[in-house]
């Protein structure tokens, strides 16, 4: 597998010189909550803290200060008119200069949020596959393209997600973890179908989606009724993926409304997994 994701190891070495920004309370309505961060440079910003102009305002705070060289006073910011904003709440701020101890606890935590983004495992590096994962690389997930064929990953080259080249895919799905979303759009109808009724399989998936019309939705019901004998499977399956409403067959078009559909389920799964977790954990 090669992980092909910018993360903060590559803007610290090229930002060494950058301050911490970091939402410490937020009081009623607000954009971001108290885990939200961001590094700001000179010349660059890593992350956000959200809500336009006090972002803007914090970005110009941590900018003089590392132009003085002076320690930049935390802000206490009313989201009303006064800054032509209207969320209604406040938002504290602190600023802290990086060092090596505070780059590493940086790095460990955004190492921490990586490995706990649910992960999306997009099967077929084609042209609705590129376009797929282009989408769901913007959210916070990690996303993983797979294909038999070592020229087409290749040839993708689609940022900020990892690649893995495999002559079995469908031992890739019994190896991710609980809440994983399948997407299966191969060049292959038989393959689509090995690796969605092993998708369909994993008790803990959050998503199994699969390319097609309604002929090959059919053809593989029947085919999984014939080879698995667990016609009930069929059921979790989601095909055509991006719905229905749009008559529209561009790839574009297709991973945009399938990224929305599939990042809808993921998230969804892993926000309710996390309250029985802490239920259970009670």
């Amino acid at each position: 597998m090669n992980a092909a994701r910018e993360d903060i190891r590559d803007f610290l070495r090229r930002e060494p010189v950058s301050i911490l920004v970091e939402v410490t309370g937020v009081a009623g309505s607000a954009p971001r909550d108290t885990d939200a961060w961001m590094l700001v440079s000179e010349r660059a910003i890593f992350a956000t803290i959200g809500g336009g102009q006090l972002e803007y305002m914090a970005i110009d705070q941590a900018r003089r200060a590392l132009r003085s060289g002076l320690s930049a006073e935390p802000m206490n910011v009313p989201l009303g008119p006064e800054i032509g904003q209207c969320c209604g709440g406040r938002v504290g701020l602190a600023f802290t200069a990086l060092n090596t101890e505070r780059e590493n606890e940086l790095i460990s935590r955004s190492d921490r949020e990586m490995a706990a983004r649910p992960h999306v495992y997009v099967f077929g590096a084609g042209h609705v596959g590129d376009a797929l994962a282009m989408a769901l690389s913007l959210a916070p997930l990690r996303v993983v393209l797979v294909d038999t064929r070592e020229d087409e990953l290749t040839a993708s080259a689609v940022p900020r997600i990892e690649t893995c080249l495999t002559a079995m895919p469908e031992a890739v799905v019994r190896d991710a973890p609980a809440g994983s979303s399948f997407v299966i759009l191969t060049h292959d109808h038989a393959l689509d179908f090995l690796i969605a009724a092993e998708a369909l399989r994993h008790r803990d998936a959050a998503y199994v989606g699969m390319i097609g019309s309604k002929t090959k939705r059919a053809t593989f019901r029947n085919w999984l009724s014939r080879e698995t004998g667990q016609a009930h499977l069929f059921e979790r399956l989601v095909c055509p993926i991006g719905g229905t409403a749009v008559k529209d067959k561009r790839p574009t078009v297709i991973a945009t409304l399938a990224a929305a559909e599939i990042m809808t389920a993921a998230l969804t799964w892993s926000a309710d997994h996390a309250k029985l977790a802490g239920v259970t954990n009670r």
